[in-house]
C-alpha cells in the first residue's frame, strides 16, 4: 500500500470521526483462561498466527490484530499467570477462572484529528472471574497481589521512562 492509497482509505474515516466524535470510541476485548493446574493463562487470539495490522477503524482489513488488541492480550496473559502464581503462593484454591481486559480506543488521537483525544486507550478495565470458594478477605489479598506483581499492569499504570531511535544500515 502506498501513501496515497492510505489516505484515501482513511479520509471518510477521519471524516466520520469529526462528524460524529463518538464514533471514534472503540472497545476492544480480550480473554483469557486460568486453569486449575499449573501457572499458565490460555488467551483465546482467534488467530494461529498474530499479525499486527491497522484496525479497520483506522483502515485496515479487520483480519490483523491492532496494537490495541495485542496489549490487551498481553495484559490479559500476564494478569492469569500472576493471578495463578499468586493464588499458588497463598495457598487459594482456584478451580479455574476467566481473566477479561477491555479498553476504549479513541481514533481521533491515533489518526491525529483531534489534539484533545488521547494517542491510545482512554481506560482500560481488568476483570477476574474466579471459581473458588475463597473468602473476601483472600479474595483482597489475591487481588492486591496479582495487581502489585503483574508486570504489565504496573506498566500500564506507572510508565518507565522510554526512548524510540531509528537505526539504519
Amino acid at each position: 500500500m502506498d501513501a496515497e492509497t492510505l489516505k484515501a482509505l482513511q479520509a471518510p474515516i477521519k471524516q466520520q470521526y469529526r462528524d460524529t466524535p463518538d464514533s471514534a470510541v472503540i472497545t476492544l476485548k480480550a480473554e483469557g483462561t486460568v486453569g486449575a493446574e499449573g501457572v499458565t493463562c490460555k488467551v483465546d487470539t482467534g488467530r494461529a498466527l498474530v499479525e499486527a495490522g491497522l484496525h479497520p477503524a483506522a483502515g485496515g482489513d479487520g483480519m490483523s490484530a491492532c496494537s490495541g488488541d495485542m496489549l490487551l492480550e498481553a495484559l490479559v496473559a500476564c494478569a492469569g499467570v500472576t493471578l495463578r502464581a499468586v493464588a499458588t503462593a497463598l495457598n487459594v484454591e482456584l478451580r479455574g477462572g476467566t481473566v477479561r481486559a477491555e479498553g476504549d480506543l479513541d481514533f481521533r488521537g491515533t489518526l491525529g484529528i483531534a489534539k484533545d483525544a488521547p494517542v491510545g486507550f482512554r481506560s482500560i478495565r481488568l476483570t477476574f472471574d474466579l471459581d473458588t470458594d475463597a473468602g473476601e478477605e483472600q479474595l483482597a489479598s489475591l487481588l492486591k497481589l496479582t495487581e502489585r506483581y503483574c508486570v504489565i499492569y504496573q506498566t500500564l499504570r506507572n510508565p518507565p521512562a522510554a526512548e524510540a531511535k531509528i537505526v539504519t544500515n
